[in-house]
């Protein structure tokens, strides 16, 4: 179902439905917005990233018993008092800390009732996250999935990292929309073993999806992921999946396996969209809480920047 634009403005340069570059790469002048000092996405993705400024190249490991030619500098004064025995503070070097993110593309992100396809929501976050990646000086990769095949970006700095990833999305978007009845069951879950290759060990996993093709026996690859990375959620939504909707009246859609015309001036049809969604809703949150993974959500019916940065609200 292809969105109908009300109340809201789309972002510049987009339809909604189409992806181009223009329209992904005003985000570059965007991702300053969330560099420190200022807010930062990463601290609303639950503080995870570590950003490499002047004064934080050193990351505190353990503390061990004091050695000859330790520096002194370093000793740890309460684990001494309260041992008796000199102690002192190990650090590791801060290193790169590439970013990986999973994009999805597939038949059920071509959805959208308002604003935007939830799979264009995806992309503009995609690229958003990928410019903020170059300016806190990370690597930037990504697998995006589309429901056809998996296109890999292996993570690369500077700009070429950010580019690479916009050009496949926009590919990636075009084939998905041409062909969004060739619907690969398991190409989500051979997508993420992919991803699992193609991650360098200590990467920041971000996952952009409905996680409609989200199977229970993923759990075992995101859970090796998640032995060497850090893994976040994120969730792309419509309200007409919830059975939230002004419209009253007889529409056709689709869930790219079924068609039928609803009636949305019943009750009964707005409830049972919302069931269902509740239920895929519970079963995400319990796989990502049993993964100790945190889940975000972002909608398609609202700009992208407004939802992250209005009234220091962040991601919902």
């Amino acid at each position: 179902m292809k969105p109908t634009h009300i109340n809201v403005a789309l972002p510049p340069h987009s339809d909604g439905v189409n992806v181009c570059l223009a329209e992904l790469l005003q985000y570059k002048n965007q991702a300053v917005r969330w560099l420190a000092p200022a807010k930062s996405i990463w601290s609303q993705l639950n503080g995870h990233h570590q950003s490499r400024h002047k004064g934080r190249g050193m990351n505190f490991s353990e503390v061990r018993p004091y050695q000859a030619g330790d520096d002194i500098r370093s000793i740890d004064w309460r684990v001494t008092a309260r041992t008796g025995k000199t102690h002192t503070k190990l650090f590791t070097e801060e290193r790169e800390q590439p970013i990986m993110l999973f994009i999805d593309l597939s038949a059920s992100m071509q959805f959208g009732s308002q604003l935007m396809l939830k799979s264009i929501q995806a992309a503009h976050f995609a690229s958003l996250l990928s410019w903020l990646a170059i300016d806190e000086q990370d690597r930037v990769g990504a697998v995006i999935y589309n429901g056809i095949n998996t296109i890999e970006c292996k993570p690369t700095a500077r700009q070429r990292g950010p580019l690479h990833i916009i050009n496949a999305l926009i590919s990636a978007q075009q084939n998905a929309l041409q062909a969004i009845d060739n619907v690969n069951s398991e190409g989500f879950s051979t997508a993420l073993k992919r991803l699992h290759y193609l991650c360098p060990k200590g990467s920041e996993i971000i996952v952009i999806s409905d996680f409609y093709h989200l199977r229970t026996t993923d759990k075992r690859r995101l859970s090796q992921l998640r032995q060497h990375n850090r893994i976040q959620f994120i969730q792309i939504s419509d309200p007409l999946e919830q059975g939230q909707t002004q419209f009253r009246g007889y529409e056709h859609v689709t869930d790219s396996h079924q068609t039928a015309w609803l009636d949305f001036s019943a009750k009964k049809t707005r409830d049972s969209l919302s069931q269902q969604y509740q239920t895929h809703q519970n079963f995400i949150s319990e796989m990502a809480t049993s993964l100790a993974i945190p889940l975000h959500t972002l909608s398609a019916a609202q700009p992208l920047l407004q939802q992250l940065g209005a009234h220091s609200q962040g991601i919902r």
